[in-house]
């Protein structure tokens, strides 16, 4: 049930890093930091967010990892961009959560890295499928590699529609907050 109004709230205090982890994906504040606000319920979704592309950005990693590089293809791009949103999804969960992002520059530099990871990302996807359809002539020798490399591709779409879903719960934060 969330704080009425009138409550006994908290002020110029903000809450320490293990009330932040729990209350991260509750529906309400109840010590009264934020109260039950729509922007709450953005932070709310951003930190789903964070938490699904970490899970599905590492599972794109793992399975371009996993498959044998037959010809020289540009999979070290695909590699290159889900280790990179991988780490630095991670760096910027751990900041969110941390509450490091108190500054008025947060929520544009939330904006320009989730587009940019989500650009990122559809160009991997792109090149992702177009190896797994140029080995579709070998799958008989390799059809393990082919399957893990369509497993590969569908993940790369995933995450991009994931970031660019973040992009969007960002550029409706970076609104409200301006």
């Amino acid at each position: 049930m969330c704080p009425s109004p009138e409550s006994d709230q908290k002020t110029a205090s903000f809450p320490s890093f293990s009330e932040s982890f729990f209350f991260l994906f509750a529906a309400c504040d109840p010590l009264g930091y934020t109260g039950c606000k729509a922007e709450h319920r953005i932070r709310i979704a951003k930190n789903i967010f964070l938490v699904v592309l970490m899970i599905f950005g590492g599972l794109v990693w793992t399975l371009v990892a996993s498959t044998k590089v037959l010809i020289a293809n540009p999979q070290g791009w695909v590699m290159f961009v889900s280790v990179f949103c991988f780490i630095f999804t991670t760096l910027w969960f751990l900041i969110f959560i941390s509450g490091a992002n108190k500054s008025s520059i947060w929520p544009t530099l939330d904006v320009v890295y989730h587009s940019l990871a989500a650009f990122f990302y559809l160009s991997a996807a792109v090149v992702q499928a177009y190896i797994t359809i140029s080995l579709k002539s070998v799958t008989s020798m390799f059809f393990k590699e082919y399957q893990l490399d369509i497993a590969a591709v569908v993940m790369c779409y995933v995450v991009t529609l994931l970031y660019a879903l973040h992009a969007i719960f960002s550029t409706m934060r970076w609104k409200s907050s301006s």
